[in-house]
């Protein structure tokens, strides 16, 4: 929205709240207000409306005015910060009494006239701009338009099949074992097998090249037991690259990030020199011939293990400087066919997957024309054209048809995709325009997380507000899901098959940069000599400074810090990041994973974090920072606080829990310890990860955080008071979505579950339940005997020190419909035999029950038509005790859907040597038949030593 309306969308409701009876404005500057609300909605209007025309089809006159006016919200803006965040300094919490109390808050009241006072003179200031703004220009007369009202948005279901199909088109199940396979020459004995071999795809953006290189790794990945797949883009980190090979390949020693070029290229060649087995790596995208020359230099096999590299490029001379010798291969990707060019478009509109219906079929065929056969083309402009379950009107086709210019010919330009693209972004709702562009802010290939984008959204004041008490982060989740459906940003999937962040295409990329640089979005700081954007007004920074020159110039010298409303800092950039005072309207300050530990020399640049009194978005995660500043608690406006994995930092200020406005507080290794009566003040808080509470009562005040929607939190220890106080406060979180229950103490008690069991009801929407201590399934099965539908989107179910389970569990657990994880380990297991049948658990994806030595787990033909991983165990002196001597578990031609491995907990205690033996070969017998050649991990519970005797007996050892 903000690129679309420059700060509209966060300022009009800030001018409604001056005019609140609460902030007394003097009769003249609350007209003055007035009319100037009204003239901004209406300059709101007419900016949706020019957006809604392609930039390059825009009047020059209207873009100026358009301009202009984003940049004067911008001021205005600055302008009601700062007058509202000095009126509202007295808090309801200040109980400073007496004399003393009565004289502060008598000077902060004076202080509050001259505030009305600059707030009239600044007004008039303003409405002066906006009338040299509006004599510009004629003055807009559009018609009144509300805003959309959203309802939730999930990610199209077909989108992971989609993207499968896209897949399999680009040649996962044709050009790949017949082309590319072929290239690698996997097997046979021949003598040039055994050399390392490497192919480099080539081909233009947006063909699938790393599509296809990623589906041919995870498909021979398994053959290789030593593998790397790293990408490296336009402009590339040399030293990060080389770090990041070595550490996919195994060789993560911490001394790695303080080698150079020539120290990395070394260490990577002596590390595959001395290795026994053959590697598989996959360079991706590489732009240059010099690095590859760099890269070139790590890479040989003088033992003749026959291992493979792989490389993409869009450029023919760096394919061709990739494969030199005879010995190696050039893959030229070509676009798809007619027919599955065809398949793909169709697949996306209609749902049905019935044909194309005869109305569509002339413009369906004429606008794959111009896709040229590209599947990123077709799969974004298929999606801009599907509604949900509908088919958009076929007018809207035509109009689509003809914005497409001349298509994707032969050449196939930049300039022709990014006319492709755009046509998909201009077709966005505008709010959903500014949370694209925002995504300029991340390097080329970068892993976006989804939920940081999201809070990152909502603190720069993207997420349109809605119903009074809605979530803006849920709000926010619909922006981001709606973008994947619209293909414009590509999902990635966690083991679960849940979306947990995304990848933005580097055409896509390519395309919101240039945006960002016209709309002076975003100044993206690479180290390259280049800054995106212009370098005055600057409102959004981005430091990447890929090339690790320390020796630059300080931004400051550069451009001027006053307006920055947001930066963010990638490593190792920090080393340029200017001081925090530098800083007037900060909103988001995002240094993750940057070091500013006691070792480093930023480290005492946070203690100017209290100057930055407008901040919303703190992220210091993963910074080292052994403590956060008092001052902390002047940031009256925060709504995020990410300190997440910080080993060093051992407590955090009593001053955190000022912070009323607080949504988001994520801690690792439980560091938030509230005294008495201060967790009560944290009225907004949605998210609350890391909290060790120790005394009842303040168990007992998390009953008031009534919008608390993901808990994460460790009892002290394990008394039965502390436990009523928790379940009593968790019985008023009706919102709760995930809960996550530790304990410090290491006694075994089932006290909590029992207590959770009997005056606990779930809430409806609860999607996770992650226990790590002592309990029993009983309350679980109370639970759903009660109301089946308060566990009805339960999607995971951790519950890691469970007393026994029983084959009535396993059946009740079966039936949750929503079930995608399921983890649970007995401690005290009775019941011999456990049986997975072919009714239950199907939509879980990643199954893992250990019940140790005391029983076996057989699975029924048919049984987890899901799952992807699976893990179990194993007791092979019961499985023999009961007649199971040919340990046949179920596994042959069993479990389909495994692809990402099984591994098994053979508990191997009271049973002969050879017996274990036995029983693991079996079990890898039935497993090396699956047709998808899962990861096979078989661990002997005790160890058995190479030098024992099939005869001699294993010995027990502690289980769990």
């Amino acid at each position: 929205m903000e690129v679309v309306t420059g700060a509209m969308g966060s300022l009009l409701p800030k001018l409604g709240k001056l005019l609140l009876e609460e902030y007394k404005l003097h009769k003249g500057v609350k007209e003055k207000t007035k009319d100037l609300r009204k003239e901004l909605e209406s300059m709101n209007l007419a900016l949706v409306k020019i957006d809604e025309v392609p930039r390059d089809q825009l009047d020059r006159q209207d873009k100026l005015w358009a301009d202009d006016v984003r940049d004067l919200s911008y001021k205005i803006e600055d302008v009601v910060d700062k007058f509202l965040m000095h009126v509202d300094r007295i808090q309801p919490d200040d109980t400073t009494n007496g004399f003393k109390g009565l004289m502060k808050r008598t000077a902060e009241l004076f202080k509050k006239g001259k505030d009305r006072n600059r707030i009239g003179h600044a007004m008039k200031g303003i409405q002066e701009e906006l009338q040299k703004v509006a004599a510009r220009r004629d003055r807009n007369k559009v018609d009144g338009m509300a805003p959309n009202t959203r309802e939730a948005v999930v990610i199209d279901p077909r989108l992971r099949a989609l993207y499968t199909e896209a897949t399999e088109l680009v040649g996962i199940y044709g050009k790949r074992d017949q082309d590319l396979m072929s290239l690698l020459s996997l097997e046979g004995g021949d003598a040039s097998n055994k050399r390392l071999k490497k192919v480099s795809i080539v081909g233009f953006g947006g063909l699938g090249k790393t599509t296809l290189a990623r589906a041919v790794y995870n498909k021979i990945k398994g053959v290789f037991d030593c593998r790397a797949f790293v990408p490296v883009g336009r402009n590339p980190n040399i030293k990060k690259v080389f770090r990041d090979i070595l550490i996919d390949l195994g060789n993560s020693n911490s001394d790695l990030a303080l080698l150079d070029e020539r120290q990395l290229i070394n260490k990577l060649h002596e590390f595959l020199e001395n290795k026994r087995y053959a590697y598989l790596v996959i360079i991706d995208d590489i732009w240059d011939e010099k690095l590859w020359e760099y890269i070139n230099l790590a890479f040989s096999d003088r033992n003749n293990l026959g291992s493979r590299l792989i490389t993409t490029t869009r450029i023919v001379s760096v394919s061709n400087s990739c494969c030199s010798s005879a010995n190696d291969s050039i893959y030229q990707m070509k676009p798809l066919s007619t027919d599955d060019s065809r398949r793909l478009f169709h697949k996306r509109i209609f749902p049905d997957k019935s044909a194309c219906p005869n109305e569509f079929e002339q413009v369906s065929n004429d606008i794959l024309k111009k896709c040229g056969g590209v599947p990123l083309a077709i799969i974004t402009i298929a999606s801009a054209l599907a509604s949900g379950q509908q088919v958009k009107p076929k007018r809207e086709w035509d109009i689509l048809l003809q914005s497409l210019g001349s298509g994707l010919t032969e050449d196939n330009s930049l300039e022709e995709m990014r006319r492709i693209l755009s046509f998909s972004y201009y077709n966005l709702p505008y709010d959903l325009k500014t949370c694209l562009l925002y995504l300029c802010i991340y390097p080329e290939d970068h892993e976006i997380n989804r939920d940081k984008l999201i809070w990152k959204w909502v603190a720069e004041g993207f997420v349109l507000h809605g119903n009074q008490g809605t979530s803006l982060f849920l709000l926010g989740l619909n922006y981001f899901n709606e973008l994947i459906n619209r293909s414009m940003i590509q999902p990635i999937y966690d083991p679960l098959g849940q979306v947990y962040a995304c990848r933005v295409h580097d055409m896509v990329l390519d395309l919101i940069c240039n945006l960002s640089h016209e709309a002076k979005f975003v100044n993206v700081f690479d180290g390259t000599g280049n800054i995106m954007s212009s370098q005055s007004n600057v409102r959004r920074l981005s430091l990447q400074n890929k090339m690790e020159d320390h020796q630059a110039k300080p931004l400051t010298n550069i451009m001027s810090m006053s307006r920055v409303r947001s930066i963010t800092i990638f490593p190792p950039a920090v080393s340029i990041m200017p001081a925090l005072s530098r800083f007037e309207v900060l909103r988001v300050l995002d240094m993750s994973d940057c070091n500013l530990g006691e070792s480093s020399s930023l480290q005492p640049n946070l203690k100017g974090v209290g100057h930055l009194i407008h901040l919303r978005y703190l992220g210091l995660s993963g910074t080292g920072i052994s403590k956060l500043p008092a001052e902390i608690g002047t940031l009256q406006f925060l709504e995020v606080l990410d300190l997440g994995y910080n080993p060093e930092l051992d407590e955090l200020p009593s001053t955190l829990f000022k912070l009323r406005r607080l949504i988001y507080l994520n801690v690792r290794f439980y560091k938030v310890v509230p005294t008495p009566g201060v967790l009560q003040n944290l009225t907004s808080i949605e998210v609350l990860r890391g909290l060790l509470v120790s005394l009842n009562i303040i168990a007992q005040e998390l009953g008031n955080l009534a919008r608390l929607r993901e808990l994460e939190i460790r009892f002290k220890d394990g008394s039965l008071d502390l436990y009523e106080g928790f379940v009593k406060s968790l019985c008023n979180l009706h919102h709760i979505e995930s809960l996550s229950i530790s304990c410090n103490s290491k006694e075994t008690s089932f006290e909590l579950m029992d207590l959770l069991g009997e005056r606990w009801v779930p809430p409806v929407h609860l999607r996770e339940f992650v226990s790590y201590i002592p309990s029993q399934i009983s309350a679980l099965r109370g639970w759903i005997e009660r109301d089946p539908s308060h566990l009805s989107n339960l999607s995971e179910l951790i519950l890691t020190s469970v007393k026994e389970v029983q084959q009535e569990d396993v059946e009740i657990i079966g039936g949750l419909l929503s079930l995608r994880c399921l983890a649970i380990t007995s401690t005290h297991q009775t019941q011999r035999l456990l049986v997975i049948r072919a009714d239950g658990f199907s939509c879980v994806v990643y199954f893992e029950l250990d019940c140790g030595s005391a029983a076996q787990i057989i699975f029924e033909s048919g049984a987890l038509p899901r799952a992807e991983r699976v893990e179990f165990s194993l007791g092979v002196r019961v499985a023999k005790e009961d007649g199971n001597r040919g340990f046949n578990l179920g596994l042959q031609g069993n479990l389909l859907s495994l692809r990402r491995g099984v591994r098994i907990w053979m508990y191997c205690g009271g049973a002969r040597v050879g017996e274990a033996k036995e029983a693991e070969a079996a079990v890898r017998r039935a497993l090396e038949a699956h047709p998808n050649h899962p990861r096979i991990e078989i661990y002997m519970i005790p160890r058995i030593a190479k030098d024992a005797h099939d005869d001699d007996l294993c010995e027990d050892e502690e289980e769990n």
